[in-house]
């Protein structure tokens, strides 16, 4: 058997059409334009380069972006006034303060000084508890991008058993929340798990987020299962080169699974898919109006 692979990038281009097409609808009938406002720190390439893709997905699904640049050695009090400021401007749905933060900026200090209604990175305390207790609340993306891939490969996710690698803030805890949300049961495993690849093989899901290439085995897989791959590490390819691979060993763990997500492909474009559709969810609570459906929990 060889498994189902759940592409991705299919997947986000659905949800960015989606959002595309509320947006259209937002900005026709009630005179609305969600916008997001994405402030990056300093010079790091690769933020630079996500904060690009981010500004460019936000114009092509209709919406006002705002770019925030400020240099590496700017006070933290300026990020947090710019913050302020974004928090009171009626233009702005979303704020993305992009991570990491420079070594002398506190960031869990800038995150909380976030309105949690425009939190569409979903990390604010408020998000948090909220989500923990199953109540309305903006969801981190990635994990959200997860949820939406299971559910149209899956269907209802109730009663199956789930097994969550990796306990993070930004992904494992709240993968979770959001499967237990689906009547799922679910297990958070981690590094010091006892007899992990015995936890892993209980598994109807599997959500692979622990940051160690390749981990997952194949033969920690049961047969039929659905894995989903967080993942993201760049490993060595010989000649000087590296190539980018998951926590799955993914020729292993794809000739057990029913359905396993790629790398790169798989999980990655979910992301920003998913922001978009936080912002559109912001923007529709912001004006009392009905949330897109399909978009989010």
């Amino acid at each position: 058997m060889t498994a189902k692979v759940i592409d991705g990038k299919a997947h986000a281009a659905r949800i960015r059409a989606a959002v595309a097409d509320n947006v259209a609808r937002l900005r026709e009938a009630n005179g609305v334009t969600p916008g997001l406002a994405v402030v990056l720190v300093g010079e790091d390439p690769a933020s630079q380069v996500y904060v690009r893709s981010k500004g460019r997905m936000t114009v092509e699904a209709g919406m006002q972006s705002f770019e925030h640049k400020l240099d590496v050695g700017v006070a933290e009090a300026e990020l947090l006034a710019l913050v302020e400021r974004l928090n009171a401007d009626p233009a702005v749905h979303g704020i993305l303060v992009q991570l990491p933060l420079p070594d002398h900026m506190d960031s869990a200090k800038v995150i909380r000084t976030i309105d949690p209604a425009k939190d569409v990175d979903g990390f604010h305390i408020s998000n948090v508890g909220l989500l923990g207790t199953g109540q309305k609340a903006m969801v981190p993306c990635t994990p959200l991008g997860c949820l939406l891939m299971l559910r149209e490969t899956l269907g209802d996710l109730s009663g199956l058993e789930a097994v969550v690698i990796g306990r993070s803030n930004i992904v494992g805890k709240p993968m979770a929340h959001l499967l237990l949300g689906e009547s799922c049961t679910v297990t958070v495993a981690h590094s010091r798990t006892r007899d992990l690849p015995g936890v892993v093989r209980r598994a109807d899901i599997v959500v692979a987020a622990v940051g160690r290439p390749e981990m997952v085995k194949g033969d920690w897989i049961k047969p039929g299962a659905t894995v989903i791959d967080v993942g993201i590490n760049r490993v060595d390819a010989g000649d000087g080169k590296t190539r980018l691979v998951g926590d799955v060993d993914y020729e292993g763990c794809s000739a057990i699974a029913g359905a396993i997500t790629p790398v790169p492909g798989g999980v990655g474009p979910m992301t920003i898919a998913c922001l978009l559709a936080n912002t559109l969810t912001a923007c529709c609570r912001a004006n009392g109006l009905p949330e897109p459906e399909g978009l989010g929990v």
